[in-house]
């Protein structure tokens, strides 16, 4: 694809502290913030699988690009700032995919790419809007968090808080963990949770 694909999606939400947060259409205008988390070596340690220290611009470009034809990709913004990324994919995975053939399953990938808002619960709201949004808008049957380390403790217990449980764990070839975990979460799931936490 040539130029992400458009839409016009704005979330809204704020965490347990009041941190608002919007998450806005990413564009062809944010390259040049997505490389600077891109080229941040602790930010790739944890939000990528491979032992990638920098995306090429060009390589990164391209890998936006394609992911958002079958995605919503979106810019978290913080006081009026980008601090990160996120998208809400079809689901990718053939071996995750595979399993439930006749449902709608989505992946959520996320980064929080500046690291002063690290710790500050900015992945778990988005994570639960970005949740809502597959749901209640989408129509999503499943959600996943795919390949999360297994040393990633902060990833993990955001969308733990999120509602969403473990489902999986496999081998990485990585040097950063010798595991991967996948979470997910049933439509049923975030119904039955939804329903606990307004009574």
């Amino acid at each position: 694809m040539e130029v992400l694909r458009k839409h016009d999606v704005v979330l809204e939400t704020s965490t347990s502290r009041g941190l608002a947060l919007r998450l806005r259409p990413m564009t062809e205008g944010d390259w040049e913030v997505l490389h600077k988390w891109n080229s941040d070596p602790d930010v790739l340690y944890w939000s990528e699988e491979d032992d990638i220290e920098c995306w090429q611009l060009e390589d990164m470009i391209g890998m936006y690009r394609m992911v958002s034809e079958r995605a919503y990709c979106f810019i978290i913004e913080a006081e009026g700032k980008p601090i990160g990324e996120c998208w809400l994919q079809q689901m990718n995975l053939e071996e995750i995919s595979a399993r439930f053939p006749d449902k709608d399953v989505r992946r959520m990938p996320i980064m929080i790419g500046e690291k002063d808002y690290w710790g500050s619960g900015a992945g778990t709201a988005v994570i639960r809007a970005l949740t809502e949004f597959a749901f209640l808008r989408e129509g999503a049957d499943m959600m996943f968090a795919c390949a999360i380390k297994g040393n990633n403790a902060r990833c993990l217990r955001a969308f733990e808080k999120a509602g969403y449980v473990f489902h999986s764990k496999e081998e990485s070839s990585s040097e950063k963990c010798d595991h991967n975990i996948h979470l997910f979460l049933t439509r049923e799931m975030f119904e039955a949770n939804r329903k606990r936490d307004s009574a």
